[in-house]
């Protein structure tokens, strides 16, 4: 059995975690930490997982992750940076589920968190942990890069493009939306029921801070300059992500061959599912899901790419939990065969 610690296990990102571990047939939940929470059962704070999770929170300074054969992160930026060196001198493999290794320029990180990166010589070991795009690399690692939810969104939706060289990289445009559990378990206003309710917004239209990180990513699978124009916003809803990708062609292509591309792509891929052409993918179709869904479209030399999933499942804990399993050399999908709730 893999012996698994949480930090910071009462967070959204935290109970999605707690929920598909608590099933894993391979997994002993060792140890989860809160500082607010110490001793408090988690099934008091979280009903749904009473007769599932019989541990209670504990003090990071209490909790001996040291045990652990994994811990994943699942804590506001800067926290795994700061606890990660030791755990993996100890020999204990490390999930981020945060940004603090993302960003392999530690000059670019500090601008775009505002915080000083305290374990630089880490950024190059850490393996972005995107399965369906760095498989190999995951398998081998000890520290990973779990990605943001916008950013597989986009990877995931460019990049069969981009690997073609089909169309101009410097000229992409992501049209994003995320329910509001993205932005966390937190009190603040923005978020409250009665601002966010009924109201549709956009944010980070100056620069998100997921953009440095997919230009990066996307660099990977092009030598062309990445020029990437990236606007999310929120909408009144707990769950679900829904992308509009747009990229314009620089050949002639058929439908049929565009359609091909992504089927190949995507090919024996478990979490992706390539819709028909012309299909519209919809965000309940992925809720309490890891699975991805895309569908193309076309109008004129223009691709608009489709892509829905579940911001706390595929766009975090799920593919935190697909990451695991490649690491310790298990199925890929293991835990992970949910079907979307629907309605």
């Amino acid at each position: 059995m893999i012996k698994v610690g949480i930090v910071g296990g009462t967070g959204y990102t935290g109970v999605e975690l707690l929920r598909l571990l608590a099933l894993h047939p391979e997994v002993e939940l060792t140890a989860i930490t809160s500082r607010k929470e110490d001793g408090l059962p988690v099934a008091d704070l979280y009903p749904s997982l009473r007769g599932r999770v019989n541990l209670a929170f504990s003090a990071p300074d209490k909790a001996d992750l040291g045990q652990c054969d994994v811990v994943f992160f699942a804590t506001p930026h800067g926290v795994a940076m700061a606890q990660a060196p030791a755990l993996l001198a100890a020999g204990v493999k490390v999930i981020d589920l945060a940004a603090d290794f993302r960003i392999k320029d530690r000059a670019v990180f500090e601008s775009t968190y505002k915080i000083e990166h305290t374990a630089p010589a880490l950024l190059e070991q850490a393996v972005y942990g995107l399965p369906e795009l760095n498989r190999d690399a995951i398998a081998a690692a000890t520290l990973i890069a779990n990605p943001g939810c916008y950013p597989t969104t986009m990877q995931l939706g460019f990049v069969p493009l981009l690997k073609a060289g089909w169309i101009d990289a410097s000229h992409l445009i992501a049209d994003c939306k995320s329910g509001v559990s993205g932005a966390g378990r937190k009190a603040e206003i923005g978020i409250l029921f009665s601002e966010s309710s009924d109201n549709f917004k956009a944010y980070g239209v100056g620069g998100h801070r997921h953009t440095p990180e997919t230009a990066a990513q996307l660099q990977r699978y092009t030598e062309q300059p990445v020029g990437l124009i990236f606007t999310p916003h929120l909408v009144p809803m707990i769950r679900g992500m829904h992308s509009t990708l747009y990229a314009r062609l620089t050949r002639e292509v058929s439908n049929e061959e565009l359609q091909q591309l992504f089927e190949d792509a995507y090919r024996g891929q478990p979490f992706v599912d390539v819709l028909p052409f012309g299909s519209h993918p919809e965000t309940r179709s992925t809720r309490g899901a890891n699975v991805l869904r895309l569908a193309l479209h076309r109008h004129g030399d223009t691709v608009i790419i489709l892509v829905v999933q579940d911001n706390l499942v595929k766009g975090a804990s799920g593919q935190a939990v697909q990451c695991m399993n490649l690491m310790f050399g298990l199925e890929e999908g293991l835990g992970l065969q949910t079907i979307a709730l629907m309605p």
